[in-house]
């Protein structure tokens, strides 16, 4: 598999192919201050099965916790990784 690099925003993070495909995306908005909502887990169905997903959670906790913030989830997956933590 190829080295997937990320594109880190305050409240969202993704990464593309050279042809511009979104290949992973996660979105995390502050619903209030200080209180992070990741609300959406994406991967192309390829890394389905990958570590690509959890790279990607953490990832957003990374800068989550960047911002001094704390973290829910309604995506199920994160929800499901949070819970394990």
């Amino acid at each position: 598999m190829e080295e997937i690099s990320f594109i880190v925003l305050n409240h969202s993070i993704y990464s593309k192919n050279e042809y511009g495909r979104i290949l992973c995306e996660i979105t995390f908005p502050e619903r209030a201050p200080g209180e992070f909502c990741i609300e959406r887990t994406f991967v192309a169905e390829e890394f389905i099965g990958s570590a690509l997903p959890e790279r990607l959670v953490e990832a957003a906790l990374d800068k989550i916790r960047e911002q001094g913030g704390r973290v829910t989830a309604e995506d199920p997956y994160a929800r499901r990784y949070l819970a394990m933590k």
